[in-house]
């Protein structure tokens, strides 16, 4: 599936291919702080479909509780995250984790799995329970 993104500012466009079987939900400790949310929402772009077409990413470098090393890729200007990789020359890792949010086919990107749920915060499955408001 061809996706396209931009960040809330307009200042980053791109497009990528994605296979939609693969979106899920991440929730570990780096993903809580990183979304500022309880978990982030990724699907994989297939290798070497990701193209930047307007702007210039920022990349921060973060080491995970297992040592890997992921660059994070984020707007400069309004913040948005765009996706993680591997650290340019890291053969460990090859997921290339597009955040969905950002996404014009958000809505056709269900998530299909989740993952490091051991790091889940307790009350993110009574989300549906909750009374709900429309619009503000």
């Amino acid at each position: 599936m061809k996706v396209d993104g931009r960040c809330l500012c307009g200042f980053i466009s791109y497009m990528a291919e994605v296979d939609p079987e693969q979106a899920q939900v991440c929730h570990c400790t780096d993903c809580q702080v990183l979304s500022s949310s309880a978990f982030r929402h990724t699907v994989p772009a297939r290798h070497g479909t990701f193209k930047l077409l307007t702007g210039e990413l920022k990349i921060y470098v973060k080491t995970a509780e297992s040592g890997n090393r992921r660059a994070l890729a984020f707007c400069p200007s309004c913040g948005t995250s765009i996706y993680s990789a591997p650290v340019e020359g890291s053969a460990r890792d090859t997921y290339f984790g597009l955040r969905v949010g950002p996404l014009a086919q958000r809505d056709q990107l269900p998530p299909k799995s989740h993952c490091w749920t051991r790091s889940r915060q307790h009350w993110v499955t009574d989300l549906a329970t909750l009374p709900e408001v429309e619009k503000e």
